[in-house]
């Protein structure tokens, strides 16, 4: 891929890889570099977004129907479909099920009453349901009697009733419920088929008088289930071999029969064209894959009977509490004032777009993005026509576009969502892929400095696509690879502290207009999230870690006396000034770190609390900023240490040569590989990740001052990059902010599933689709940047005063609501 914004297809890319490895050595090479440049003379950036265009819209389609014409929805889906992830982890079909801890059940439970009424399956039902709210709760009622459970903190309250027939019995208890109504329970869970069939030995004659009595109970369940809720627990199979003498006539054959005369009653609601009592197949089909695992055939082993415990509560109380991570049987949540408010901008600015485009406002050409985390910003190679009137609005309105699409992916009950999964193999198959391609992708470099602009790019590139198949594959599980993503987060800090340090240095331009640049391209894409997915600032911890320390190296730098390497040519004492300020700054961390209460004192004053608590706390951030406090003067320590090194000129950087003197170098470059196995191997040993995250900060730069020598003290090492992973790398910040909605699920909790049935196809789509959608937002942002930051002074602070009255009016009125009694 190269800087021209082309992008290349997976597939097409590894049949071209393939063609590379046969044949001739020189045909090979020729026939490469040919199949690369007929890729990317037909398959650009513009044609895959307006494949992604199509394609978004057919699946839009698709959802729709089969959500409208397909039958079903994702609280049917919970309740009767479904498939295990490895041995104990069920995924419901299509949505995600949160896995309730014994605070969120007492909440969702309070003052309610749930019976289990059944026989002795019911009864096991009964006991894991009641293990989610009281875990220390034991099996020790006694068999064929009624069995009661209360909860007294929280007055829960759940019964079972000892009913192993369905018959005149339970009918004049579903009576008695309805002619008392205190006495009527809010969720009534019901089965019973196996003493039936073992009593009667499974004659026809008793089947039919099962059914007569489903018949006459479901009007009486019918009206248990308004308001309340009711559900039939379809049979679960048995393992016949394992069966004792006295059981052998309850045959899966049997059951079945059983459980279709059941469905069939239950399916044909008098009152409704919805039935109301919901029948609970998921357990059955969980069974279906463990009932080798019973004791004696019949009764469910414990990890079965916890899925459909499970499946009920998160039937019941996901409605209610509504976690992130439980979509199934979730509703779309209303609009608030600043999502309609803006999804009323977006609209406005697209009629403004039309309005103009109809007056034939001149085309403009849209300018190449520039790099502001970059020692250098990019150049484009021709001047750039200025934006005309009609950009910014054109801007808007694919913004507008764009959060629509998130807001489907992410809010709206339209597109599936899955849990994750973790095994070795999700993660680092896609890693071997990634890498495969990153080889196959390597071009010369132009320069052959040590950190060039390439050589950044392509750093940040594979470090977010490594981030990204981390986030995919549930891999944070894996302590050894939770560890090494955790120093590829700390390198990206440590690159800021390298390039911001490195731009001041050298340029000296601490003017207010590349301020506001900077700040405006990190936080835009947040901000406009924040109100359209009603998500607080501190969601996205990355870009108000990165802003923050942006700020405090500005500071560091811009403050009495500026210190610039113009300065330093005249005498080398200031270069202790430098050294100083760079102290200074340690203490400032030191003086943070060490005392967490003095950091939360000045981090939850009002309005500062705004930007960094989140659901009222401000522990997250606590947590993020002291995990990596010190790779951002790391860097520029690094920055400082190589500029000066530089000028003097004692590194060799021509190409081809190395960058120390063959010995330093070589002792270097061992050094390097020694400290990555021995970070590998700590890693590997540590047992918990409160462990590891207290060495962390002290032992990161190591590991990443390794990479950096290993990587540039070759001089052939420097004279080539991977334009694959440099072309991502210019996007790393949108991809890292896009996941969490429209790659992801759940705010990253879950998968987003937009080809059902098919994991892989449905990865590679969304995929493409997510790209794409990062490197629109990254031309939007550069685009409004240039609109809303002016160049000239005047105007920019009159802007920015604008800008400071709205959110000091928006923070208030924020403010004054959470204040509001009862709002």
């Amino acid at each position: 891929m190269r800087q021209s914004g082309q992008v290349v297809v997976v597939v097409v890319m590894l049949d071209d890889t393939a063609a590379c490895c046969h044949g001739g050595a020189k045909m090979a090479l020729l026939a490469c570099s040919l199949g690369k440049r007929e890729i990317n003379q037909h398959f650009t950036i513009k044609n895959a977004k307006l494949i992604s265009l199509v394609v978004v819209i057919l699946l839009l389609l698709f959802h729709t129907a089969l959500r409208s014409y397909g039958g079903g929805d994702s609280c049917e889906w919970l309740l009767s479909r479904g498939r295990y992830l490895g041995e104990n982890v069920w995924q419901p079909y299509g949505c995600m099920m949160h896995r309730y801890k014994s605070i969120e059940a007492k909440a969702c439970l309070a003052e309610k009453r749930v019976v289990f009424l059944g026989d002795s399956r019911i009864r096991q039902l009964f006991y894991s349901f009641v293990k989610i709210i009281d875990p220390e709760r034991r099996e020790d009622g006694n068999k064929h009697e009624d069995i009661f459970f209360l909860d007294d903190r929280s007055s829960v309250h759940v019964d079972f009733l000892w009913h192993p027939e369905a018959n005149n019995s339970v009918k004049e208890r579903l009576l008695a419920w309805i002619r008392e109504p205190a006495a009527k329970p809010d969720v009534v869970v019901i089965g019973a088929a196996t003493w039936s069939i073992k009593l009667h030995g499974g004659s026809s004659e008793t089947l039919q008088q099962y059914r007569a009595n489903l018949t006459a109970i479901a009007v009486h369940l019918e009206k248990l289930a308004d308001p309340g809720a009711v559900y039939w627990v379809l049979q679960d199979p048995v393992n016949e071999e394992m069966l004792s003498e006295s059981r052998k006539m309850i045959t899966n054959q049997q059951l079945d029969l059983y459980n279709a005369a059941a469905m069939g009653v239950f399916n044909s609601s008098k009152y409704n064209s919805r039935p109301r009592v919901k029948l609970l197949a998921a357990s059955r089909q969980a069974a279906l894959e463990t009932i080798g695992q019973s004791d004696d055939g019949l009764h469910l082993p414990e990890s079965t009977r916890n899925v459909g415990a499970m499946v009920l509560m998160n039937s019941f109380c996901n409605k209610v509490l509504r976690p992130i991570d439980g979509s199934c049987c979730q509703t779309l949540s209303p609009l608030n004032f600043s999502q309609k408010l803006s999804a009323c901008f977006f609209l406005g600015s697209a009629v403004v777009f039309m309005v103009l485009h109809l007056l034939g406002s001149n085309r403009h050409r849209r300018p190449v993005p520039s790099d502001v985390e970059s020692l250098e910003e990019k150049k484009p190679a021709t001047a750039a026509v200025p934006l005309g009137p009609k950009a910014p609005f054109q801007a808007l309105c694919k913004m507008g576009l764009i959060m629509g699409y998130f807001y489907l992916c992410d809010r709206a009950d339209v597109f599936m969502k899955e849990q994750k999964f973790y095994t070795n193999s999700t993660f680092f198959i896609p890693l071997i892929y990634i890498l495969v391609l990153g080889v196959f992708y390597s071009e010369n470099s132009k320069e052959t400095k040590l950190l060039n602009r390439e050589q950044t790019d392509e750093w940040k590139g594979w470090m977010q696509l490594v981030i990204l198949i981390y986030h995919i594959s549930g891999a944070s599980a894996f302590i050894p690879v939770y560890m090494h993503v955790r120093v590829l987060v700390a390198a990206y800090l440590f690159q800021t502290g390298y390039g911001h340090f490195s731009f001041f240095w050298l340029k000296g331009d601490f003017g207010l207009y590349r301020v506001c640049q900077v700040l405006f391209r990190l936080n835009f894409l947040v901000l406009v999230l924040c109100v359209v997915m009603d998500r607080p600032y501190q969601f996205y911890y990355f870009v108000p870690l990165v802003t923050f320390w942006f700020v405090i190296i500005y500071s560091t730098m811009a403050m009495w006396p500026q210190i610039l390497q113009k300065r330093t040519n005249g005498s080398s004492m200031w270069h202790l000034g430098v050294l100083a300020k760079l102290l200074g700054l340690l203490l400032f961390i030191c003086c943070f770190a060490f005392s967490q209460s003095f950091f939360e004192r000045v981090f939850s004053m009002w309005p500062i609390s705004e930007l960094f608590e989140l659901n009222g706390s401000i522990h997250e951030w606590w947590f993020r900023w002291k995990l990596d406090r010190f790779a951002v003067i790391h860097g520029m320590v690094f920055a400082f240490i190589y500029l000066v090194l530089q000028k003097r000129q004692v590194l060799s950087e021509a190409k081809g040569e190395l960058l120390f003197p063959a010995k330093i170098s070589n002792l270097l470059l061992f050094l390097s590989v020694v400290s990555f196995i021995t970070y590998s191997i700590w890693a590997s040993r540590c047992k918990t990740k409160r462990e590891c995250n207290e060495m962390h900060p002290y032992i990161s730069v190591v590991q990443i001052l390794a990479f950096i020598l290993i990587r540039n003290i070759p001089g052939y090492a420097r004279s080539i990059y991977s334009s694959f992973f440099s072309w991502f790398g210019k996007i790393s910040l949108e991809l890292f902010i896009c996941q969490y909605h429209i790659w992801l699920a759940a705010d990253t909790k879950g998968i987003l599933v937009l080809i059902p049935g098919n994991p892989s196809v449905n990865i590679m789509v969304s995929t493409f689709i997510f790209v794409c959608v990062a490197h629109e937002i990254s031309l939007i942002t550069n685009d409004l940047a240039q609109v809303v930051i002016p160049k000239d002074s005047m105007a920019l602070l009159r802007r920015l005063g604008i800008i400071g009255v709205c959110s000091f009016l928006v923070l208030l009125l924020s403010r004054g609501n959470q204040l509001t009694p009862g709002a």
